[in-house]
């Protein structure tokens, strides 16, 4: 599954892009699901460490310990961000995230400090439009930006990092795919 945003998701603006103003680095990622937003949001929003993890495809998973592994099922108990709320990150062992904004089913904005750089990772659920003669399912573009500022090796985040940033992303998306597609399995 392809991660690549457009280039007009590259040059939206989207929120939280504010909160680092001056990014040295943005990553900008983007794939298309099988299904209507308001069924992706809830497994968006329990995204994370010490939650519902970070979702892969079962050939991938079956090599975490189990205890190591996403669910594949939505849990009430994260269903409920508030601007605020703190979701560990799997950036280091204190690394966390603070939501910035929530507005379901479009909308997760996050905020972080690591060193002396502000984070700010958005993101945003739109429905793809459907023509006249689509009797396909209901489809959900889902665009995460990550922008970073500042920074003492910028180029580094830019290359190392975006590959990183790439190779989560296009495991998140296969795994949250499939987790939509088929029955809930525990």
């Amino acid at each position: 599954m392809s991660t690549t945003a457009t280039p007009e998701e590259r040059r939206a603006v989207l929120p939280g892009d504010d909160l680092v103003a001056h990014a040295d680095a943005v990553m900008d990622r983007a794939f298309t699901i099988d299904a209507a937003p308001d069924r992706v949001w809830p497994w968006v929003q329990q995204l994370g460490k010490q939650r519902a993890g970070w979702y892969l495809p079962r050939r991938l998973e079956r090599w975490l310990p189990r205890g190591r592994r996403a669910v594949r099922h939505v849990e009430d108990r994260w269903q409920h961000l508030r601007p605020g709320d703190v979701v560990p990150d799997y950036g280091g062992r204190h690394e966390t995230f603070t939501v910035h904004a929530v507005h379901p089913p479009t909308t997760l904005d996050y905020t972080s400090q690591r060193g002396g750089a502000q984070v700010s990772w958005a993101i945003t659920l739109a429905p793809v439009p459907t023509g006249p003669t689509d009797d396909g399912p209901e489809r959900t573009r889902l665009h995460l930006r990550l922008r970073v500022g500042p920074l003492k090796h910028p180029w580094l985040v830019r290359t190392g990092g975006d590959a990183v940033d790439r190779l989560t992303i296009e495991g998140m998306a296969a795994g949250l795919a499939e987790r939509l597609a088929g029955p809930a399995d525990g």
